[in-house]
């Protein structure tokens, strides 16, 4: 499955790259045709720098307090939180990074997070969105805990409407035949073609 992989570079910069693998994968929502790999921005110390500052670029006039990071992104992040910090608009501002859990598709905080978001200046940060579904909820979340969502953020993403400032560095027309199907309307699954691995936040797991 990996020797069909290959990479694909921001415009902006080739410090921050991800992985397609073209196939049949099963995701939490859907099955896509491809695996959109982003190990390296989650997990290396130059590419998670340079993917926080193309967020910072495109958010720097966003105030924001707090970072809500999806899909192990804390590192990225935490970077992110640096940069805006030293924006005009932020400028000495003590952002918090916090990693509250989903259930059921829905934003749960605890009570030690509360404080972090009621009254609080809130962004989303992601490392896919491409249904829109989980940033939607997440979204509705903030507002029922008592914040004001100021804008989202993916490192891959698809098109679909939000009622806030949403950013992606990769989408679609870099992946020109990426789709995205329901389990029960699949066409792969339709033409017999094998699910090649199951894929989280985590990664993805080759089905033998």
């Amino acid at each position: 499955m990996e020797k069909r992989a290959y990479d694909v570079f921001s415009k902006a910069t080739r410090d921050v790259c991800i992985r397609i693998i073209p196939g049949h994968f099963s995701t939490r929502h859907s099955h896509v045709n491809y695996c959109v790999d982003m190990t390296r921005v989650k997990s290396e110390l130059g590419s998670s720098k340079a993917a926080a500052n193309l967020f910072c670029d495109a958010l720097g006039s966003t105030p924001v307090d707090t970072i809500i990071t999806l899909d192990r992104m804390k590192m990225v992040g935490a970077f992110l939180a640096h940069y805006l910090s030293h924006t005009h608009i932020n400028k000495g501002q003590n952002i918090s990074v916090i990693s509250p859990e989903i259930a059921g598709d829905k934003l749960l905080l605890r009570d030690n997070f509360l404080p972090y978001i009621k009254g609080k200046r809130v962004m989303l940060l992601t490392a896919s969105a491409t249904t829109g579904k989980d940033v939607k909820s997440v979204v509705e979340g903030i507002r029922y805990y008592g914040g004001e969502p100021v804008a989202a953020a993916s490192v891959f993403g698809g098109e679909f409407t939000c009622d806030v400032p949403f950013v992606k560095l990769f989408g679609i027309d870099d992946v020109p035949d990426y789709a995205s199907y329901s389990a029960v309307d699949c066409p792969l699954c339709r033409d017999g073609v094998k699910v090649d691995a199951v894929v989280n936040s985590y990664g993805y797991s080759k089905i033998i």
